[in-house]
């Protein structure tokens, strides 16, 4: 049974990195931060090799990358590593085009560049819970891109195009006929035959002739 004191327990504090180039900008963030409870700034960085030997350093769970400084290329590299920090751009713009290359790159959640010091802390917040941030606008922009990529990958499964005269070959292989007789319907020579043959099953993704006129 759960025992009284464990209500009155606080929410376990979510450490957090902030990177920024400008310095006063960057400490003026952490000590904003460090005065909220659930939050424990564990240090700041400039960026690029500072911001990975703190990140090795101090392991925090999540990273405020400021993008208005350059820091989307520093978003990728830590988005490659497997048990990286989650992500949180600020100084977004608010523009469908750069909110996508943020989530292309990998963040968790954004702030835009016009957004309140209570919106920071409730993406903040929102990430330890293990919660996406975006309005819905750019959820909707999300949706569309994701469904752009699934027919790309699907236009590039299919198999490619024959060509005319492999189309034609591929009406005779349905008739049944042998290389030979392929051979002097076409009028062309056998080896000829067997490469218009071998390109036709190399296209269709399959290994034999039944399963290319099937």
């Amino acid at each position: 049974a759960a025992r009284p004191e464990d209500d009155q327990r606080p929410p376990p504090m979510i450490r957090v990195l902030v990177v920024g180039e400008i310095r006063l900008y960057r400490e003026g963030l952490a000590q904003a931060l460090a005065d909220e409870p659930a939050i424990d700034v564990v240090g700041t960085a400039v960026g690029g090799s500072d911001a990975l030997a703190q990140i090795a350093q101090l392991e925090p769970e999540l990273v405020l990358v400021d993008l208005m400084q350059g820091g989307l290329e520093l978003v990728r590299v830590l988005r490659q590593r497997e048990s990286g920090p989650s992500v949180l751009a600020v100084s977004v713009r608010d523009s469908e085009e750069e909110v996508l290359a943020c989530a292309e790159a990998g963040v968790a959640g954004y702030v835009t560049r016009d957004a309140s010091f209570e919106d920071l802390i409730t993406a903040v917040m929102s990430i330890a819970r293990g919660e996406a941030v975006a309005s819905p606008r750019i959820t909707a922009a999300l949706l569309r891109r994701v469904a752009d990529l699934a027919a790309q990958r699907q236009a590039e499964a299919l198999p490619a195009p024959l060509t005319a005269r492999e189309r034609e070959v591929m009406q005779l292989l349905d008739r049944g006929l042998t290389n030979k007789q392929l051979e002097a319907a076409l009028h062309i020579e056998l080896p000829t035959v067997k490469n218009h043959v071998h390109h036709i099953l190399d296209k269709l993704q399959v290994r034999g002739r039944s399963e290319a006129v099937a």
